[in-house]
């Protein structure tokens, strides 16, 4: 029953919002009508009662009842009052209408009202007429004591009550088809705004947009509709810019290993090889594939911890062990001589070893493409943590490019003949604030290119 009545219900909100209305205002006209047709009712025999006491008043005047019996006096129009009018000494039956018999159901529910003695009135069921309206009237003398009974045929009272009732009810079906359809297009009307803004939040969101709805000179409900909206996009439009930050990132650091891999492969099969060498060849590919590895470890363990906002990840690594890996690494594969000062067994950074190494991979590969003959990497303690220093022997950071150092996608000299999309630097910043840290250019070093970075001791 429950899910035919579901099945039954609107499923818009314009429709709820409409049979809602028209639920309220069947109720509300239910009440009204049953109040507007008792009190109807209740007038109407108001008024049968006061026509039958002005009849029972007129025919009193023709009785009396000053001596020791009541007498009733002969009138002009005594055929006229004589009509359903029973007249009573006592219990005793004086006069009644022609028409009605002694030991009929009217003749006797008039004499029950004038065994009481005082002015009463009933409804009395019969025959024909269905209904009849009786009311006593006590007459009070000086010897005797009359009682005048009157009665009413209550049929046009009751046609006048139906004939009320038929005309609200179908009043209330005016009113009610009235009430669901001015309610559902005042409904259309209001959310019409609703649906535009849906629509434009679809849009924008689709496509990132900047456009936001804000609560300026919108109503309370929109306005805070708008800025729920706005929330959402900015939300989307954060995901949607960190799922393209980590895609260009994976690209970025993916690259190194991948071109390993294929320039040993390429190497393996320009002429037939040795045992030895492709078994050497295995494992600088094996290498390759395992860094490859790290890094889509460490990149989405980051994006993911990003996300859920985790404080800083736990651990400690020994700095100089990692520094002298990654030179060793980079170095190998380039003219350039790297000089690691990194002395200090005790010296341990408050992060991850790969997430150190993907903090300081970029800023030494920055240096080594751009080095001319050495880089010097090097690491001290600070209050607190530590700093690593990687400067190159290079041009240095172009002075008007200072400010776009660490922009996604910005480069100081596409043609300078040298790869990289723009997003190593960006992304040693973003993964050392994300424990703490800061990576930073020292502007005040001028022969070549100096940056530093400060992580949290371990």
């Amino acid at each position: 029953m429950i899910r035919l009545l579901r099945g039954l219900a609107p499923h818009t909100l314009r429709g709820r919002l409409s049979l809602v209305a028209l639920t309220t205002a069947a109720l509300l006209m239910t009440v009204l009508t049953v109040v507007f047709n008792t009190v109807m009712d209740r007038h109407l025999q108001h008024q049968a009662d006061d026509e039958l006491l002005s009849r029972a008043a007129a025919v009193a005047t023709t009785v009396d009842t000053s001596g020791p019996r009541v007498r009733v006096l002969e009138t002009v129009n005594d055929s006229l009052l004589d009509a359903n009018v029973w007249i009573y000494s006592g219990t005793r039956l004086v006069e009644k209408p022609p028409t009605a018999a002694a030991d009929s159901t009217l003749t006797n529910a008039a004499g029950s009202l004038a065994a009481r003695a005082k002015p009463l009135c009933t409804t009395a069921e019969t025959e024909s007429p269905h209904f009849v309206r009786l009311c006593s009237q006590p007459l009070p003398g000086h010897r005797s004591t009359a009682t005048i009974v009157t009665a009413a045929d209550l049929a046009p009272y009751r046609n006048s009550a139906d004939s009320l009732l038929t005309g609200s009810l179908i009043l209330d079906a005016v009113m009610l088809a009235c009430t669901y359809a001015l309610t559902r297009l005042a409904v259309g009307r209001a959310l019409r705004p609703v649906r535009t803004m849906t629509d434009q939040a679809t849009q924008w969101s689709a496509v990132g947009s900047d456009e936001r709805f804000g609560a300026e000179g919108q109503p309370t409900e929109l306005a805070r509709l708008g800025t729920s909206l706005d929330a959402l996009l900015d939300r989307i439009r954060t995901v949607l810019r960190h799922e393209q930050q980590l895609t260009g990132e994976l690209s970025h650091e993916l690259r190194t290993p991948l071109s390993r891999i294929v320039m040993e492969l390429d190497w393996w099969r320009t002429r037939p090889r040795s045992a030895a060498e492709t078994h050497a060849t295995h494992e600088v590919i094996a290498e390759a594939a395992q860094s490859m590895r790290t890094i889509c470890d460490t990149l989405l363990n980051d994006a993911r911890e990003g996300a859920l906002n985790t404080a800083t990840p736990p651990g400690a690594t020994a700095v100089g062990p990692v520094l002298r890996r990654l030179a060793d690494k980079l170095g190998a594969r380039k003219r350039v001589k790297i000089v690691v000062d990194a002395t200090d067994p005790e010296l341990d950074a408050g992060v991850a070893p790969a997430l150190l190494e993907r903090i300081v991979s970029p800023l030494l590969t920055n240096a080594i493409r751009y080095a001319r003959s050495t880089v010097t990497v090097s690491a001290l303690r600070l209050p607190g943590g530590v700093r690593i220093t990687v400067t190159d022997d290079g041009s240095g950071v172009p002075e008007t490019f200072v400010d776009d150092l660490f922009q996604p996608g910005r480069r100081a000299d596409h043609d300078d003949g040298h790869d990289g999309a723009g997003l190593g630097l960006p992304l040693a910043r973003r993964l050392a604030r994300a424990v703490g840290g800061e990576v930073s250019h020292d502007p005040g070093h001028t022969a070549g290119a100096r940056f530093l970075a400060d992580l949290p001791a371990g």
